[in-house]
């Protein structure tokens, strides 16, 4: 089971095992974004480390850009562990931050990542020579895995609305399939109405398994399901109702 952004929204989390099942009965990988613009972040991350801890061969955690010391003073995360523990604690989170994966590859043939390709990444050596704890830089490979988003309109590579990193088209989903041998990119790192999304023919997948984003949005969240044969199927949380 593959799950995207959870932003805080600790209720959606349980709706999401109950619906996947609870580990170790299903093996799971998060694409990152845990904490920030939800309430309970905390009960997100410290459930979601702990079972970690508990099943390490069956749960598994990529990093995404909220994850990030800098970025969690800005979007709720510092301010949710000031109120609740201390600033101390959000040190020690943003320490566990800086030891997450960037990427997993799923039996050789599923490229997953929080947000997305890079230019600068020229082989799989690349990310297996990437040295933890580190921060998120704010240019180069890492903030691209972490920041990147694909855009239907464009060819190759386009300067991204969001003031970081790039956009890139599906003309560079196909290319990096090919070159790495890979059938699929799995991300997350947006919002999509139906929690999930295909781009470039179906070359890659958009997750986002926060329903209801923010109370702000209409959106389903979704989880990816991949049996032995590497067949995918979505589960889909409805969004709530407008009263």
């Amino acid at each position: 089971k593959v799950v995207g952004d959870i932003h805080g929204q600790f209720y959606d989390l349980l709706r999401i095992f109950e619906y996947g099942g609870f580990p170790p009965e299903s093996k799971y990988l998060f694409l990152g974004d845990y904490v920030d613009r939800g309430k309970n972040s905390l009960e997100v991350i410290i459930l979601l480390f702990a079972y970690k801890i508990k099943y390490p061969e069956n749960f598994f955690m990529l990093r995404g850009n909220h994850e990030c010391a800098a970025i969690t003073r800005i979007y709720g995360f510092y301010d949710e562990c000031k109120a609740r523990y201390s600033i101390k604690v959000w040190k020690m989170f943003c320490d566990a931050f800086n030891k997450l994966p960037f990427c997993a590859s799923i039996d050789e043939k599923i490229f997953c990542v929080h947000g997305g390709l890079s230019p600068n990444m020229k082989s799989l050596e690349q990310i297996n020579k990437i040295v933890r704890p580190t921060d998120v830089p704010d240019t180069g490979m890492l903030c691209d895995f972490l920041w990147a988003d694909p855009d239907k309109d464009i060819a190759g590579w386009a300067e991204n609305d969001r003031g970081v990193s790039f956009l890139f088209g599906p003309d560079v989903v196909t290319n990096f399939l090919n070159k790495f041998d890979f059938d699929l990119v799995v991300r997350a790192h947006q919002v999509v109405e139906d929690g999930y999304e295909f781009f470039a023919k179906r070359q890659l997948i958009t997750l986002f398994s926060a329903p209801n984003y923010c109370g702000e949005y209409d959106n389903a969240g979704a989880m990816l399901s991949i049996d032995e044969t590497l067949m995918c199927s979505f589960k889909v949380l409805k969004p709530a109702k407008k009263k």
